[in-house]
């Protein structure tokens, strides 16, 4: 006889009515999660040992409606007053739940030590790349636009960027990478990206935006790389062309449930392929680092998407039916603040600039770099290779009456003053020195709130000849004017 207590009867979906005259694997269908078997009878394993047994790890008890829930704990023999055994008691708990958190925590913790690694791999790489990029900007200004040697640089130049978008993602693994956020319309976000991602594809894109989603606050950078690598995937996913889905709707968690994240207010992205779908098994493995189910591809896509939306206070999930398709489900949290209007950028026309700057960086091919990329542009330069040579330099030239008019320095200088103290100490030199703040390291908070730390402006290693010349001019500004 079965007798079933009422935890028991809404796990296995059998009242004790109906479990009456029937046998126990009948209302205790219990298998290995594994390989799909069921496991060996833990009732008829206890009467025939007389001994208490646990069951087998990854125990899977299906309940009558199909439900799956992970089980654990064990049976025992019941003796009467005579130590004869009657029969057997069969306790289990439900740790589906628990089984969950632990597989995230052990993606969290996958994530954090690759962080490590690849925040010093992206730094050493990141200065090696401004070096080879800004050289090929200065070689192309030394010939015309047309021949062979002008487009091979431009082919070097997309290779770099190409590059640069690798260790990008890298960067994103670093513990304290902490994404510039601003208050966003994330649906404008989705229609841009989108769009250019599936340019020249056979992909139909399907956008189901409402008018009235929350805004949100994100790192537009960032989002847009999740959002790109997203639709990028889902593309390649369908070869043969199909639509994808992008949707998003309003959401509130009323409590910690399914889902691992607090109480509030969020915006639900889904993503819907018609993909070739997934195995329940590469399912499992897809936001992993180096993971991939694609003949060419990282495996860093879906594992950086991963740790952009965690470092952004959301959570993204996935699920995924062989030869039908796949749907990631994003959530972000929602901003009371209106989202800010986006502005097309102005592109400023070329100017030669005027003034005497200061570089401080302990690469010295970035100093020769920069030494002739500012030199052409009209400026007077001064290279030095730490931050104590940097302040001596600064005071001497304040006290000359020539001073410097604005400091690129690196942020980190190993076994030499960076960038923090160096500008600490200048400020107290010249309270009004401008300076700014270059690093391919995003492990530093300094990067994302440079102001706060006295910088007048940030440029991200590795950067164009274009992109200092620009940085270079807006700080100046104030200084000479538009012209300068």
């Amino acid at each position: 006889m079965v007798l079933l207590n009422r935890v028991a009867e809404a796990l296995t979906g059998w009242t004790q009515k109906e479990a009456v005259g029937r046998g126990i694997r009948e209302v205790f269908y219990i298998i290995d999660e594994r390989n799909r078997q069921p496991i060996p009878d833990p009732i008829e394993n206890v009467i025939k040992t007389g001994r208490v047994i646990g069951l087998v790890n990854h125990a899977l008890l299906i309940s009558r409606d199909g439900t799956e829930r992970v089980i654990a704990d064990s049976g025992a023999p019941i003796h009467d007053e005579q130590g004869r055994m009657f029969g057997a008691v069969l306790v289990f708990r439900d740790i589906t739940e628990l089984q969950r958190l632990q597989e995230e925590q052990l993606k969290v913790a996958k994530l954090e030590s690759i962080g490590i690694l690849a925040g010093g791999i992206a730094h050493d790489f990141n200065n090696l790349l401004t070096a080879i990029m800004g050289n090929i900007g200065l070689a192309r200004r030394y010939m015309e636009p047309q021949g062979k040697a002008f487009e091979r640089l431009n082919e070097a130049e997309k290779a770099s960027v190409r590059a640069k978008d690798l260790t990008q993602q890298l960067l994103t693994f670093s513990k304290g990478g902490a994404p510039i956020k601003k208050t966003a319309a994330i649906s404008e976000l989705i229609k841009e990206i989108a769009a250019f991602a599936l340019s020249g594809s056979d992909v139909r894109l399907e956008l189901s935006l409402p008018e009235d989603l929350w805004a949100v606050e994100v790192d537009e950078g960032q989002m847009s790389q999740v959002i790109q690598n997203m639709v990028i995937n889902a593309d390649e996913a369908m070869p043969a062309g199909g639509t994808l889905n992008i949707s998003a709707r309003n959401t509130a968690i009323q409590r910690m449930g399914a889902l691992p994240l607090p109480k509030g207010n969020y915006v639900q992205i889904d993503l819907k392929d018609e993909g070739i779908g997934m195995s329940k098994q590469q399912l499992a493995r897809i936001f992993e680092p180096y993971y991939t189910t694609k003949q060419k591809g990282s495996g860093l896509g879906l594992a950086t998407a991963y740790s952009i939306i965690k470092n952004h206070g959301g959570h993204i999930t996935a699920e995924s039916t062989q030869n039908v398709g796949t749907t990631f489900h994003i959530y972000l949290p929602a901003s009371r603040k209106p989202a800010t209007v986006r502005k097309k950028p102005v592109r400023e026309k070329p100017v030669r600039g005027k003034g005497r700057i200061l570089v401080m960086d302990d690469e010295e091919i970035i100093r020769a770099m920069l030494l002739k990329m500012l030199t052409l542009a009209g400026y007077h330069v001064e290279p030095t290779k730490d931050g104590a040579e940097a302040v001596e330099l600064y005071r001497k030239a304040r006290e000359s009456g020539q001073p410097f008019d604005a400091v690129i320095m690196d942020l980190t200088i190993p076994g030499g003053m960076g960038g923090k103290e160096t500008i600490e100490r200048l400020l107290k030199i010249d309270p009004e020195a401008k300076a700014i703040v270059s690093s391919g390291y995003a492990t530093d908070p300094i990067m994302s709130e440079y102001k706060k730390y006295g910088f007048s402006a940030v440029v991200t290693k590795p950067y164009s000849v274009s992109q200092m010349e620009e940085t270079l001019r807006s700080v100046l500004r104030k200084s000479f004017g538009s012209s300068g």
